[in-house]
């Protein structure tokens, strides 16, 4: 079954704060800084203090001039930060130089560069500086001064372990890159879908803000509104018939009561009185989600049975474009016909979507619900060039499990072909909104109705893309 394109969304890798790679170069620079005192002045070894330290100096400086140059919160390209990091790799290296090269139990801290680009920039710089990091370790493997050792005694390793070294140290700085890339990517997929979830909430819940929002209009212009009418209506006794002023005034009185007119309907949208459209039952929603989606060539048939008074919802707008967005998905695909139907005890809802078409993909059947998981290919995609970013499904579950309900996706049992989609939810939890009256609805309740809508382009030979 396919998703449905939310919108033209981008979905760029995340920019490195440059407080960030200063932050982690301070605490370079403090490690190495108490590394070489301890091997120079508490141990006492030799070794090239001074070019050791003015390196170390170097990075202290480096961060100074950033510090200075540019703000903290600056978002740095992923050229910039690539240029940064890979100075980080260089001044390891050449500290690692001065001190036994791959002989140095610190020389794992080459990794240190790469995974932050695994954790925040593309795959494209991490494996540069992944290369580059592969080049220094190689080189530092058989150019390098001694490591620093007690006076007298001459530690070096044999080229085996010398070897052995280097294919550890790449073969970690690997595996550990891109588990660092795959885990980060998968967060920053997450963050973006959740995102576009949140707009299209926002939207939803726009939409069902209007309805206050003219109601509370009508309300303040009601009383300007019917002064002016009592005033056009006065004023028309004044003056004779045939006279010019006499037109106008009658004009504007019979516009004024147009307004008030549209003003009565703008109110009786959101009156207490209404409560049908403030609350709705099951079946209504249903009808509500199944609508729009007819005659598109596919029959759309829906009932609602239960047990006990039919469950009574507020018009939330998640359910509303959850449950919208799965029978949109489930009649792209339907190749006749799709079922919604809606089951209730005393204790539980659930209503399942089922389809006659090819029903999901067996490799995607368990990632289904993951965002960026794109299976498009029904009869929608014939129109929608610009294909669907794999967010439609995971929008509505996201939506719908933030009212409390379970999404189990399936395909049908054989013979039978196609999707089955079953949201359910506690009763409770569905009925949230509690001192509604029920009997108003009593014309549904213990009753089965069932809804068959055949459209008249509905054919058998309707095609399908899987």
């Amino acid at each position: 079954m396919p998703d449905q394109p939310t919108s033209n969304i981008t979905l760029p890798h995340r920019r490195l704060k440059l407080d960030t790679l200063v932050r982690l170069r301070w605490l370079a620079v403090g490690g190495q800084s108490a590394a070489l005192l301890v091997v120079y002045v508490g141990l006492g070894y030799p070794m090239p203090a001074g070019p050791a330290f003015a390196m170390v100096a170097l990075s202290a400086w480096l961060n100074i001039f950033l510090k200075i140059r540019w703000p903290s919160a600056m978002r740095l390209s992923e050229r910039a930060a690539t240029f940064q990091l890979a100075y980080d790799i260089l001044q390891m290296s050449g500290l690692l130089y001065l001190t036994g090269g791959l002989g140095n139990p610190f020389a794992f801290l080459l990794m240190a560069p790469v995974m932050v680009s695994a954790a925040g920039l593309s795959a494209r710089y991490t494996v540069i500086l992944g290369i580059l990091a592969t080049v220094c370790a190689s080189v530092l493997a058989v150019v390098h001064m001694p490591l620093p050792w007690p006076v007298g005694d001459e530690f070096s390793l044999p080229v085996v372990y010398s070897a052995g070294i280097w294919i550890a140290l790449v073969s970690t700085l690997g595996f550990m890159a891109i588990y660092a890339f795959r885990v980060a990517e998968e967060a920053r997929q997450l963050a973006d879908a959740l995102a576009a979830t949140e707009l299209v909430l926002a939207r939803e819940q726009h939409l069902n803000a209007l309805d206050g929002l003219a109601t509370a209009a009508a309300h303040e212009l009601g009383t300007p509104l019917a002064t002016i009418y009592l005033a056009a209506k006065e004023l028309a006794d004044e003056f004779e018939d045939g006279d010019h002023r006499a037109e106008d005034l009658a004009l504007i009185h019979s516009q004024a009561e147009r307004c008030r007119g549209i003003l009565r309907q703008l109110t009786s949208l959101s009156s207490e009185a209404d409560r049908t459209y403030q609350r709705m039952p099951v079946s209504q929603l249903l009808e509500d989600v199944i609508d729009p989606h007819r005659g598109t060539g596919v029959a759309i048939h829906s009932d609602w049975t239960g047990t006990g008074p039919e469950p009574v919802g507020t018009r939330n707008a998640a359910i509303r474009y959850g449950l919208g967005n799965l029978v949109e998905n489930a009649v792209d695909f339907a190749k006749s016909r799709v079922d919604v139907t809606a089951t209730w005890d005393t204790s539980a809802l659930a209503i399942s979507i089922k389809d006659d078409g090819p029903g999901f993909s067996v490799d995607i059947l368990g990632r289904i619900g993951d965002p960026y998981v794109s299976v498009r290919g029904g009869k929608s995609s014939l129109l929608d060039t610009g294909g669907g970013l794999g967010l439609g499904i995971f929008i509505a579950k996201t939506l719908l499990e933030r009212t409390g309900a379970k999404l189990a996706l399936e395909n049908l049992a054989p013979p039978h072909t196609g999707a089955h989609i079953r949201v359910s939810w506690p009763r409770q939890v569905f009925e949230q909104a509690s001192g509604v009256d029920e009997t108003m609805f009593s014309a549904h309740n213990g009753n089965k109705t069932q809804i068959s809508h055949m459209p008249a382009n509905a054919s058998s030979d309707t095609q399908v893309e899987t």
